[in-house]
């Protein structure tokens, strides 16, 4: 029987036959590239996580009227975003346990169906997600380089337009990958959005610490306090680590999938690494469970207003 699959379409190479799969796999390693089994338990676990901790994070921004600017407002579509994974990797899981227990038959056209709209929310939630964070990465560089001219520049009218332009592209973008996922020539341009990305806010971010340490350097050398520029710096360093650090570690691995599909699809040992796609999933849950925590959790006054939401102090 036909089961659900999380991102179906991106698991393995269209362009391999399953036999040529196997046997390459077979003799890639044996056992090692035979995957890692994750239970369907945890998928569920994490996708709940998620969904809680993000919702407590709309819910907060909503509440606390101090926090009914530009920069909450991304934050709020960010985590929105990583809701569609959550959704839709708690419908695929909770859709797996009952079809394999048999509570629930389904026909297999209406399971590819429910494929192609679970892998759209996944594709929509991956462009969101990346766009978002580009755009708060973007919005904090404005605020340390413009900071006189941020009200003005940022305006309410331009985040609306900014946040409408992210959903209507996320939307669109995945359903042209559902309807042509086997060109290459999308993986192409969703890879080289990630790269894109992943570029522009390293930059953003180098720059953004340059500023913050000649700001200390001055600093320091005015008031004679060498220790307290050290300290400094290397908080700043160690906070800019975490942040390219937690979206390469969980991103990197399913990017690094989609090229090994372009360039090596029939290769022993891409074949080995297509086996552990679960692996990089989870570690897109899991970003989606950090993201409150790194974006969203550092601001006090987010902090507090998620304590009066938890304890329905409303």
């Amino acid at each position: 029987m036909s089961t659900l699959a999380p991102l179906r379409l991106l698991r393995e190479p269209w362009n391999a036959s399953e036999g040529n799969q196997s046997n390459a796999t077979a003799g890639a390693g044996g056992a090692w590239c035979q995957g890692l089994d994750i239970p369907n338990e945890l998928f569920l676990t994490l996708g709940l996580v998620s969904l809680v901790e993000n919702l407590l994070v709309v819910a907060a921004i909503l509440k606390n009227r101090n926090l009914h600017s530009p920069m909450y407002y991304f934050i709020c579509c960010l985590a929105v975003s990583d809701m569609l994974v959550s959704v839709s990797n708690l419908a695929e899981t909770l859709f797996m346990l009952l079809m394999e227990h048999g509570v629930l038959v389904i026909r297999a056209s209406i399971v590819r169906h429910m494929d192609n709209v679970i892998d759209m929310l996944i594709c929509s939630s991956v462009v969101s997600s990346l766009s978002f964070l580009g755009v708060i990465a973007v919005d904090r560089y404005i605020t340390i380089f413009y900071a006189l001219r941020y009200h003005s520049i940022m305006t309410l009218q331009r985040a609306v337009v900014t946040m409408a332009s992210v959903w209507l592209a996320s939307t669109v973008s995945s359903t042209v990958f559902i309807t042509y996922y086997r060109n290459n020539a999308i993986l192409l341009c969703l890879i080289g959005f990630f790269l894109f990305m992943l570029v522009l806010m390293l930059v953003l971010y180098i720059h953004m610490f340059a500023l913050a340490r000649h700001h200390l350097r001055s600093i320091s050398s005015q008031q004679k306090q060498p220790t307290v520029y050290r300290s400094s710096s290397l908080k700043g360093a160690v906070t800019l680590t975490i942040l390219l650090g937690v979206f390469f570690i969980c991103w990197g691995p399913f990017f690094f999938h989609l090229i090994l599909i372009v360039t090596c699809p029939t290769n022993p040992f891409c074949t080995c690494f297509f086996s552990y796609f679960n692996l990089f999933l989870i570690l897109i849950i899991c970003n989606s469970v950090v993201d409150p925590l790194i974006y969203a959790f550092r601001s006090q006054e987010l902090w507090r207003t998620l304590r009066e939401v938890v304890l329905c102090s409303w």
